[in-house]
């Protein structure tokens, strides 16, 4: 039976988006996958291991641990590149200086029936401007059309605005103060800069609500029409649309699963009910 849904995220609103079928089978249904995602599989199962690590070295970073030590800890040669790359970083030193950094940090709003939840790398503010960091670890540097369309994109710029007047004295954050920054691990210096505007948060709070009313009242989960997405997709075979896993370096982009976390909404910075 499927379960009620009660909560939804930039993965699960880009899984309806692609595919309301994967939608479906992993959210409402909670299968378990039945194929793997890429191929070659033990390479790319590898990098996905060594990305949730860099994240938590970098998250250690932030709340004071000493960079000489935290580097000591990167025992793989991808993971010794990245962190060189991430100490080289030409931002990095201005954010030092700021006071306002928040690491892995939860924000959470009403959103029609459900809470929209997202998890934050990296929230810094200068006092005036807030930057929403997101570490990337793919191995191919996407192409910044692609990820201003991406609801990751436009769920976290969003949300802090609507939800994150605590980090801000009180006060309502607005549009025009937020900029996210996708920074890539193998791509160091062309980092990917979203800064905001009041009509797109418009346009993104109206489609969010929209695609969360569609959500709810949605009775029917049909296929994605675009097959290629099937070949990164674990349901497939529950769709008949193939065995042979996508791509390990395309696979990446399409592919990024949801990031399964505890949530303390007594501790989650959000608008209440």
């Amino acid at each position: 039976m499927p379960i009620q849904l009660t909560t939804l995220s930039q993965s699960s609103l880009q899984d309806y988006n692609d595919c309301p079928r994967r939608f479906e089978l992993r959210y409402l249904q909670q299968l378990a996958y039945p194929a793997i995602e890429t191929e070659p599989a033990l390479e790319n199962e590898k990098h996905q291991r060594e990305g949730e690590y860099f994240h938590r070295l970098v998250q250690q970073y932030f709340i004071g641990i000493p960079a000489g030590k935290i580097s000591r800890l990167a025992n793989t040669e991808t993971l010794q590149r990245w962190w060189e790359n991430f100490i080289n970083f030409q931002d990095l030193a201005g954010l030092q200086d700021l006071s306002g950094l928040k690491t892995e940090i939860t924000l959470s709003a009403p959103l029609g029936a459900f809470r929209l939840i997202a998890k934050y790398d990296l929230i810094a503010s200068d006092g005036n401007k807030f930057f929403i960091y997101d570490w990337k670890t793919y191995r191919k540097r996407p192409r910044t059309e692609w990820l201003a369309v991406r609801w990751q994109t436009r769920v976290y710029r969003a949300l802090l605005v609507q939800a994150g007047a605590h980090l801000n004295g009180g006060a309502p954050i607005q549009p025009e103060q937020v900029e996210m920054i996708y920074w890539f691990s193998e791509f160091p210096n062309d980092p990917a800069r979203f800064p905001y505007q009041a009509e797109q948060f418009k346009r993104d709070w109206d489609a969010l609500t929209r695609l969360a009313e569609e959500i709810k009242s949605a009775s029917d989960y049909p296929k994605t029409d675009d097959t290629t997405k099937c070949l990164y997709c674990p349901y497939r075979s529950y769709c008949n649309r193939g065995s042979r896993a996508g791509d390990a370096l395309d696979a990446e982009l399409e592919t990024e699963a949801e990031e399964l976390f505890d949530i303390n909404f007594e501790q989650i910075g959000e608008i209440e009910f």
